[in-house]
């Protein structure tokens, strides 16, 4: 009897993990609809993100990375890119000790409700391949509040 139950309870550790998962229940084609619109000028139509996106600009400002997986947006927990949308980046990493860090990305608290930040993501997340998601789901994924 105890491999059968340490198998039932192997079994249900991932999912007790992922419940209270920040993504859980996106909606990707109202994501992918709010992308287009709120998010593309900037990252791009196809998630490529802007020309030269690892070097500052004149104004110190990184360019906007690319949401695919060549870029670096799944190296972080979904907390973070969360917070990172709807605070903006500056004010998402200052509350995560990053001091000295110049970030163009603004903050879409009054343009975007938190439902359609966490579509958005949940779509960025669905095109990556899924190694690329296996190894994003390693990171913490709790929602604070």
């Amino acid at each position: 009897m105890k491999p059968l139950l340490i198998a039932c309870v192997a079994s249900v550790i991932p999912f007790a993990a992922l419940a209270d998962h920040v993504l859980g229940g996106a909606d990707i084609a109202n994501g992918e609809a709010v992308y287009a619109e709120s998010c593309a000028s900037c990252h791009g139509a196809r998630l490529e993100g802007q020309p030269d996106w690892q070097s500052p600009g004149p104004d110190g400002v990184m360019p906007a990375p690319p949401h695919d997986e060549t870029g670096h947006t799944w190296h972080h927990d979904s907390q973070l890119l969360f917070d990172y949308t709807k605070f903006g980046g500056q004010a998402a990493l200052e509350a995560r000790g990053v001091k000295g860090f110049t970030s163009g990305m603004p903050a879409f608290e009054e343009v975007l409700s938190d439902a359609e930040i966490r579509d958005v993501l949940g779509f960025i997340r669905s095109t990556w391949p899924d190694r690329v998601q296996e190894v994003q789901d390693m990171r913490g994924h709790q929602s604070g509040g």
